[in-house]
């Protein structure tokens, strides 16, 4: 598959704005649980495109030496994870006449030591295990940084109980297949997606969805205490600056599934996280999105690499019950050709509080053009249970490409 061309994007343009008043559409209800042919307004064959069944779950123990924590994981999924990679390096060949492979391949291995323990022993052990060359699988390790667009929410119903959802959206620009109407590298991760207990001492640390050969965090729960989700923030000092700086040896900023991890094993509470996120020098601009286990707590952080623009918080006399982040300054208007808040606002708003819940809410990341042709996964979490639940996606056309 060779990168995305001008004519591809003149392509997917075209495809697009023809696709996208056909495909938005009503707020959906009635999608939870995703099985069976019963819902309004899907055919079967329509409801088998949306839902793949349940993700897997492994466990992680943290006890173990850091090159040994993934070597289950990536026994079970390699087959997917060397597809995947081998993906990644098609597109890549289509620049600089392959030297970037070849960069690929003989630099980055020597990036690893300069990460932070634990994750750079366990990026070695995936290699190992795997057999996919270490500069491969730290390329994987280092994609999301920039390359990440998604939803989240997190919602208080009347009786103060925290709800926090998303969709992964992840693929945008790799590889249009006109043919199928799918993103290539979107349609490759979801066979890698995969549901972590982190433990420690055969208690359960941490959950998280992850994409096997990840070591990062992109949605995760301590259970009893909070839950986040990170979403991408475009901006010009992308992440792309952060890690030609790290690259350069300007390493005082923290990878940014490298520190969701962090306070997903570490954070004692809500507030502890909140600090943490609001206050640790990045890589890459984002949105942290933390749901707590206590009325108000859930909040939307908006971050440059360097600093705090903004923290929205959840707030019951200004009517303010959820909180709801895709890929811009919540204070700013979206994109109108990626305009997914304000179709994900009118469902939550048409919703109510009175009827909030994880089932209500995957009906809300089920309405196109929330879920769109990039949705890897749903994930659906609340804090105070512990759950996490987590769903591969499937949009069926007519589709928006995001």
């Amino acid at each position: 598959m060779k990168p995305t061309s001008v004519y591809d994007m003149f392509i997917i343009s075209l495809f697009l704005f023809s696709q996208f008043v056909r495909g938005l559409e009503d707020c959906r209800s009635g999608m939870y649980p995703p099985k069976g042919p019963t819902y309004c307004c899907y055919s079967p064959h329509m409801i088998n495109q949306m839902f793949k069944g349940n993700v897997t779950w492994y466990t992680v123990n943290l006890d173990l030496p850091p090159s040994e924590r993934w070597t289950q994981v990536i026994k079970d999924k390699n087959t997917e994870l060397f597809t995947m990679v081998q993906t990644i390096k098609d597109m890549a060949k289509g620049f600089f006449h392959g030297k970037l492979v070849d960069l690929v391949d003989e630099e980055l291995p020597l990036i690893v030591d300069t990460l932070p323990q634990p994750f750079s022993e366990e990026i070695k052990g995936i290699a190992a295990v795997s057999g996919i060359p270490l500069g491969e699988i730290t390329l994987f390790n280092i994609f999301y940084e920039i390359f990440t667009v998604c939803t989240s929410i997190v919602a208080e119903d009347f009786n103060g109980n925290i709800y926090h959802a998303r969709n992964l959206d992840f693929g945008l620009f790799m590889g249009w297949d006109q043919k199928n109407k799918t993103w290539t590298l979107t349609e490759k991760l979801k066979p890698l997606v995969v549901n972590i207990n982190f433990q420690r001492g055969n208690k359960t640390v941490f959950k998280s969805t992850n994409f096997a050969g990840y070591v990062g965090m992109l949605t995760g729960i301590r259970p009893g205490v909070l839950s986040l989700t990170v979403n991408e923030r475009f901006n010009t000092d992308g992440g792309y600056v952060g890690i030609l700086e790290w690259i350069l040896g300007k390493r005082d900023g923290m990878w940014m599934g490298f520190l969701t991890r962090k306070v997903l094993e570490n954070a004692t509470s809500y507030e502890h996280a909140k600090e943490q996120l609001s206050q640790t020098k990045l890589l890459a601009p984002a949105y942290f999105i933390l749901g707590g286990n206590r009325t108000r707590q859930g909040c939307v952080i908006t971050r440059t690499r360097i600093n705090t623009l903004d923290i929205w918080e959840l707030d019951r006399k200004l009517g303010r019950w959820y909180v709801l982040e895709t890929n811009y300054d919540h204070w700013e208007d979206p994109m109108i050709f990626d305009d997914r808040r304000t179709p994900a606002m009118k469902c939550m708003n048409q919703t109510t509080q009175a009827s909030i819940s994880l089932a209500s809410i995957y009906d809300v990341l089920s309405t196109k053009p929330v879920l769109n042709k990039l949705t890897t996964y749903t994930s659906l979490m609340e804090v105070s249970t512990g759950t996490l639940e987590t769903y591969i996606r499937d949009c069926p056309n007519p589709c928006t490409p995001w």
